[in-house]
């Protein structure tokens, strides 16, 4: 498993009974996980003594009930990166600790170069691998299809003070980006990949990452340069394992551009109990 443990705004301090207790700042949330499937005994007070607690409806969506005022907003670092946290709709807070441990393997790729690197962002929401990327010094192509996540995006670079770093913040479709892309001839050196379990297209088409995953990474090879670094695919999807990613990359990346091809788990650490909290998963094709 690969751990994200560098962090001192954020904290998994508990997990049980299908939620997570966090520190995030100086602001203590429990949300829901479905990965929380046992039952351990919840002896820390802040179970009791939460800022906000998210309650998840039978019919589907949910609410955040608030037992002491939070901000509408504020902000957490993250070594040098400063982001913008706010309770949303459906539990989030517009960050995924998680991938932490991301962000700094693909900054450690760019900063070991000696040529400026190209990246390409894609399904990039609030931009945290966008942000990160740009402070090691590359040039980035962040690409969402949520208008207000790319402008959340762009207030994280400013606050991170990277907002005048060469970056392009596109709203459009990943999928169809990609295939004009193709078509213009344009090529990255690295590619990150960050899509969602189940959506819809802007016609009411269903989109589902299972069926979807292999197309959309055969298309994204082709904008890789021939001297590529790095081709990095997430997923929260619970039924595509760590194993089917890699099998993916392998097949699809590594024939064309050499290399090698690794996947994990990603985990946060939980404070109570030494333990580590599987969030998702990576799979990685590097030069």
């Amino acid at each position: 498993m690969r751990i994200s443990d560098r962090w001192h705004d954020y904290e998994l301090i508990d997990c049980s009974d299908g939620e997570r207790l966090e520190k995030w700042g100086n602001v203590t949330l429990i949300r829901p996980d479905p990965q929380v499937i046992w039952n351990t005994p919840k002896r820390n007070p802040l179970w009791k003594s939460a800022d906000a607690r998210y309650f998840r409806s039978a019919t589907g969506g949910g609410k955040w009930e608030i037992y002491r005022p939070i901000p509408d907003r504020w902000t957490i670092d993250y070594g040098e990166l400063t982001f913008h946290i706010k309770t949303m709709g459906f539990k989030h807070t517009g960050l995924f600790p998680e991938q932490a441990v991301n962000w700094d393997f693909v900054a450690d790729v760019i900063r070991k170069q000696n040529r400026k690197v190209k990246v390409l962002n894609l399904f990039a929401y609030t931009g945290g691998a966008t942000v990160s990327a740009l402070k090691a010094g590359a040039a980035v192509t962040h690409v969402d299809a949520s208008k207000g996540m790319v402008l959340w995006a762009k207030e994280n670079a400013q606050s991170s003070g990277v907002l005048g770093n060469p970056v392009r913040w596109l709203v459009d479709d990943c999928i169809k980006f990609v295939e004009r892309e193709i078509r213009r001839g344009n090529h990255y050196d690295i590619i990150i990949m960050d899509p969602p379990s189940y959506g819809r297209g802007p016609g009411g088409e269903v989109w589902k990452l299972e069926d979807e995953v292999y197309h959309l990474v055969s298309l994204c090879r082709e904008l890789l340069t021939e001297d590529s670094l790095l081709f990095l695919l997430n997923s929260y999807t619970t039924g595509l394992s760590p194993a089917v990613m890699q099998y993916i990359l392998g097949a699809l990346i590594k024939p064309s551009f050499g290399g090698s091809v690794s996947a994990d788990e990603l985990g946060l650490p939980v404070s109570s109990s030494g333990l580590c909290l599987p969030c998702g998963s990576t799979a990685i094709w590097q030069k």
